[in-house]
């Protein structure tokens, strides 16, 4: 299945400090780890090398005037690329950090392969919380994926994560300051551009505290609730041949999970009947319930569609709690 965490020799291509994830795959490290040492334990020491594509015709082999990125290590082509990329590295990926660690600003988390090696990530964790609530804690993270296939580009981007669940968190796109950037592989990585484009984390993350402890103050009503789950989870073709009872009528098979677990879900006696129990019944579905596997979900919330429903969630959550 697509995105699913790489396997090599029945060993899983990922290193993490702390708690065991995804049922205990991937190797266990040390939270005070350099960036390239957490690269080596997640067994991402490698480089891709670029070579002529070519496609065999009539027993001739003939160019195709596009490149494909090979990894060095065992030879597996990743993509097929135009002769103007520039492909990023992972120890340049990992180099990132290299200030941020020194500076005892963040530790390295976890580290990984995605999708057969087309997407390596990094997740260093920021030394920086809140409290939305009394005892619901939110920190901050920094996340790096640096994806070797055609169509993606570098997205370094600061993610809060809620601890209680486990959620990974969205930033609102209302709010102006920038907590991502992306960089394409037209020209070659520059790290430096990168960080002066992300600014200082603790400005993001401020944003994001600030909106958390708004909706946690503001409460919904049952109108408002609905409205919010079919923004977020919007009817499907799935749901036309569901045949499972439904608790609300009018909500889609994903907005009636949703709703479900509102009272259910980790963390649902922090700030009851507010905009954050609302939001966070959201980021829970999409985190851990949509999607047919932990990998699945994982690539999803980071850099797909759940990333983006989550955002649009997020935004729909203030204006509701905005109104009220």
């Amino acid at each position: 299945m697509a995105h699913e965490l790489e396997i090599v020799d029945g060993k899983a291509m990922m290193a993490y400090a702390g708690d065991v994830p995804w049922h205990g795959l991937g190797t266990k490290v040390s939270p005070d780890l350099a960036p390239i040492q957490m690269m080596e334990a997640a067994g991402l020491d490698w480089e891709v090398a670029e070579a002529e594509s070519f496609v065999r015709f009539n027993d001739q082999e003939i160019k195709t005037g596009m490149k494909s990125l090979v990894r060095v290590t065992d030879g597996k082509v990743l993509t097929n690329v135009g002769k103007n990329w520039h492909p990023c590295q992972n120890e340049e990926a990992f180099n990132f950090f290299n200030d941020f660690i020194a500076a005892g600003d963040m530790q390295m988390h976890t580290a990984g392969s995605l999708n057969d090696g087309k997407i390596i990530w990094a997740l260093a964790k920021v030394n920086e919380s809140f409290d939305a609530v009394d005892g619901d804690r939110v920190d901050s993270y920094m996340l790096f994926s640096n994806p070797h296939t055609y169509g993606k580009s570098i997205d370094i981007r600061f993610t809060p994560i809620r601890v209680v669940c486990n959620n990974t968190l969205s930033f609102s796109l209302q709010h102006a300051s920038k907590n991502s950037t992306k960089m394409y592989h037209r020209t070659a990585f520059d790290p430096s551009v990168a960080k002066q484009q992300l600014g200082i984390a603790s400005s993001k993350f401020l944003k994001y505290k600030e909106m958390s402890r708004f909706l946690a103050s503001k409460r919904f009503d049952m109108n408002s609730l609905l409205e919010f789950y079919s923004t977020a989870f919007p009817h499907t073709a799935k749901d036309a041949v569901d045949v499972t009872p439904k608790v609300v009528a009018d909500l889609s098979r994903n907005g009636q999970k949703a709703f479900e677990v509102l009272d259910k879900q980790p963390g649902a006696e922090f700030a009851e009947g507010s905009w954050w129990q609302a939001l966070n019944s959201v980021t829970y579905v999409t985190d851990h319930l949509y999607g047919h596997n932990d990998n699945n979900r994982l690539a999803s919330q980071w850099f797909g569609t759940n990333q983006t429903r989550k955002i649009n969630a997020a935004n729909k959550a203030v204006e509701l709690a905005t109104a009220a």
